[in-house]
């Protein structure tokens, strides 16, 4: 399909419709975004879904973790520890009593981990108080750098407001691991041996003041105000102010810092984001990967601002209200080392019987395995009851929320919004776009498949900026609006704008390529029955002794019929597709029109070219008729630009369209004048002012036409410019230089040079036929003054 035809019906559709276009655009953006805003038309859930297939698609691969490692309470573990007679005495079944976290942590710092983050919360006195003392006996003496979670509740008494400090920063190393005491218990058939004793002693009753102390932490928020613990109550929707439920006293005493456990889901139930800190109207707490971040990079405070969290040296981009998307980067074993927490207590009592018995030492846990990393513990087994949905996993235990928070607080990032006018601008270009498309191209296959590649593909949008920019353009939106757009054009398209279409492709099919019509009909003008006078090419072209030609058919017309019609169909597509507007079949002859009806300011070059592209299609259809044993068809061509008197002559019922004047004339005679040169495409002079930029021809003759003493000047189009082979271009200079001396009455020279140049190019016509006129005029001279015109009688 010729690209310029096309461009002029997209043109000319824009100039009609651009007022809806522009309406269209305006009014779903300015709809998607009230969608967006008040979450109507399940935009929020159409969002979150776009989110998940991006992020799952685009982000997952990341490395595996080199700072976090997960020891968790998987089905190992409460298997392992239920067959287990002597673990079962001293730890109980699951919820395990709080020795066992003593021995875990205890051994963990042991070999080498830089800190450890507890998710759960020890805020329910166990059975028999002296475990409860033995973990608290164990924080205290070796320093173990923990973080322990806390929860809250709606019915807790609220804290005192306390001026909060943050008791781990700038916490030295914890000691070495005392020498074990010789009173050990087997734990085991293989020998182990664990359990130390601890003195049972009473912690005495906390301070709501000293709890405060102990799990607010300082938080600076500017800009914003923190998010507030506040709950609706299920029963009557009152808001209810949620508050920290305090763990075990000799806890809150030794623990070195405690976090807010909260699980922060999406109406949907899946973890995709957090805030950092909240406030219960009081005091600030942070959650507890942030809690624990504060120690590890020696925080004074959490500094927040819109865009911008801070800790200590360390400084994140945020959302501008404080929050941000967690960049899970896969699934959570693939981004996490995960050991058994089984795993850790037999470690634990192999290496306790060796120093104590001198036993040989296999260990369970390969050496350096925590060495400088935050542990975190947690349940990962579904019998704990702390399974989530994230966005690429319908069940994944609740800690791997704390471990992407961990991770991306240490050394990786989170993921952020995009600001809102920039999802607006993509909002508002993804409606233009979809009803301009639409609008312009009019393809019902695109009416249908646009509204599903948006519905479908859109989410590879916001993929791409979460892969390359961790950030979050939102999908939804853009989507919402691209469709409303779309469906608003394919209205317009059917509704208001195929009546008149219609009409005028029926007019002028017949006469013009598809895309011509659909040019003509954006015009929204009807070629004048009075007709108009315009500049346009006329084409004419006729089959070489077509008489002839069809005698050898007269015993078997339907075959000549048959021969004719393929004929014409291949020259016919030719010309329409270069833009032709079809006049006539006379006979063999076709007659069409450049730059009639459709407005054409390069009507001359793109009738040239169609006469190239028909002579080489005419070559092609000679070869494989002689291979069919049918008569040749060769073809010659006139081109001639004037302005012409062009119109609907004939009546409303019966459209004849065509052209008539001494341009159409001499269109005609031109193309008869080939048989006097043995030339193919001949041109007039005025098609050749208007396209000798893009074409390569020879200057041919100077021609008086019957009926007409103006002469004009005749030209052989060649090729296209620049596309004339070296040796047509020596031939074409030789005869150049012979036709000057011919005019110059200088028969003798001419005819030297023509011979030059036939000797070089035997088949070329125009030299042989300015030949012969030189060979004649040498032997009777003409009557001085000699002028050189040639009279054309046909």
């Amino acid at each position: 399909m010729p690209v310029k035809p096309l461009l002029r019906v997209h043109a000319l559709r824009l100039r009609n419709s651009w007022k809806f276009m522009l309406l269209v655009t305006v009014l779903a953006t300015a709809g998607a975004a009230l969608c967006q805003k008040y979450d109507l038309l399940r935009m929020g859930d159409a969002e979150r879904s776009a989110y998940d297939q991006g992020l799952t698609l685009f982000t997952k691969g990341h490395p595996r973790s080199k700072d976090v490692v997960i020891v968790g309470i998987d089905d190992k573990t409460l298997q392992g520890i239920r067959d287990n007679e002597q673990y079962v005495r001293n730890y109980g079944v699951y919820p395990y009593s709080r020795n066992l976290w003593a021995r875990v942590f205890e051994h963990l710092v042991d070999q080498g981990a830089r800190a450890i983050v507890f998710d759960g919360v020890m805020d329910e006195r166990g059975t028999d108080e002296s475990n409860d003392l033995a973990l608290a006996q164990v924080l205290e003496e070796r320093g173990i750098p923990l973080t322990l979670g806390f929860s809250i509740n709606a019915g807790q008494p609220a804290l005192p407001r306390v001026e909060p400090v943050n008791r781990l920063a700038h916490r030295p190393a914890p000691p070495p691991a005392p020498v074990p005491t010789p009173e050990v218990h087997p734990a085991s058939a293989s020998g182990d041996a664990f359990e130390e004793f601890v003195e049972t002693r009473e912690a005495p009753p906390l301070e709501p003041e000293e709890v405060a102390r102990a799990l607010a932490l300082p938080v600076r928020a500017s800009g914003f105000a923190l998010p507030s613990l506040e709950q609706k109550s299920s029963d009557n929707g009152a808001r209810l102010m949620r508050h920290p439920v305090p763990p075990l006293p000799g806890l809150v005493r030794t623990a070195p810092g405690f976090g807010l456990v909260l699980l922060e889901e999406d109406e949907d139930g899946r973890l995709r984001r957090t805030r950092f800190a909240y406030s219960d109207g009081a005091n600030t707490y942070a959650t507890l990967a942030v809690a624990a971040a504060a120690d590890l990079l020696g925080a004074e405070r959490v500094e927040l601002a819109p865009g911008r969290l801070k800790l200590g040296s360390r400084e994140l981009p945020i959302n501008p209200d404080g929050s941000a998307e967690l960049d899970f980067g896969g699934g959570w074993k693939e981004r996490f080392e995960a050991l058994s927490v089984y795993a850790v207590l037999e470690d634990w009592a192999r290496r306790q019987e060796h120093q104590t018995k001198g036993t040989p030492y296999v260990p369970v846990i390969p050496e350096d395995t925590f060495r400088g990393k935050v542990v975190l513990v947690g349940g990962l087994a579904v019998g704990t009851s702390d399974v989530k949905a994230t966005p690429f996993q319908s069940e994944a235990p609740g800690l791997v929320k704390h471990a992407v928070m961990l991770e991306a607080l240490l050394s990786g990032g989170f993921i952020t919004e995009a600001p809102f006018w920039v999802s607006l601008l993509l909002t508002l270009f993804v409606a233009l776009f979809s009803v301009t498309l639409i609008t312009l191209v009019r393809s019902p296959l695109l009416e249908i498949a646009w509204p599903l590649l948006l519905f479908f593909g859109f989410f590879l949008v916001t993929g791409f900026f979460l892969q390359h920019g961790q950030v979050h353009v939102l999908s939804a939106m853009p989507t919402y609006a691209g469709e409303f757009a779309t469906l608003s054009a394919v209205a317009f398209n059917h509704m208001f704008a195929n009546r008149e279409r219609e009409r005028l492709r029926e007019a002028f099919n017949r006469f013009l390529d598809k895309t011509l019509v659909d040019q003509l009909v954006e015009q929204q003008k009807l070629p004048s029955l009075e007709g108009e006078t315009r500049e346009i090419t006329a084409f004419f072209s006729d089959i070489r002794g077509f008489s002839t030609f069809s005698e050898r058919f007269k015993d078997d017309p339907k075959a000549l019929v048959a021969l004719l019609n393929r004929y014409l169909t291949r020259v016919s597509t030719v010309l329409m597709r270069h833009g032709a507007c079809l006049d006539k079949y006379i006979g063999d002859a076709v007659v069409c029109l450049f730059g009639a009806p459709l407005d054409m300011p390069d009507h001359a070059v793109s009738a040239c070219y169609a006469a190239l592209a028909v002579r080489a299609e005419v070559d092609a259809l000679r070869v494989e008729l002689k291979k069919e044993g049918l008569p040749d068809v060769y073809t010659r061509i006139g081109l001639n630009s004037a302005e012409m008197f062009v119109g609907n002559f004939g009546s409303e019922h019966l459209l004849d369209y065509t052209a008539i004047g001494d341009g159409m004339n001499l269109a005609a005679r031109l193309e008869g004048a080939n048989k006097a040169y043995d030339t193919v495409i001949m041109i007039g002079p005025l098609t050749y002012e208007l396209a000798r930029e893009h074409i390569e021809v020879r200057e041919l003759d100077r021609v008086r036409v019957a009926g007409k003493q103006e002469a004009v000047t005749v030209y052989e189009l060649l090729a296209r410019a620049g596309e004339l082979p070296a040796a047509k271009r020596a031939t074409v200079e030789r005869y150049h230089r012979a036709l000057a001396l011919y005019r110059e009455a200088r028969f003798e020279e001419a005819r030297r040079v023509l011979e030059e140049a036939l000797v070089a190019d035997p088949e070329d016509g125009p030299s042989r036929a300015l030949l012969a006129r030189c060979e004649r005029y040498t032997l009777n001279p003409p009557t001085l003054p000699f002028d050189g015109v040639v009279s054309l009688e046909k």
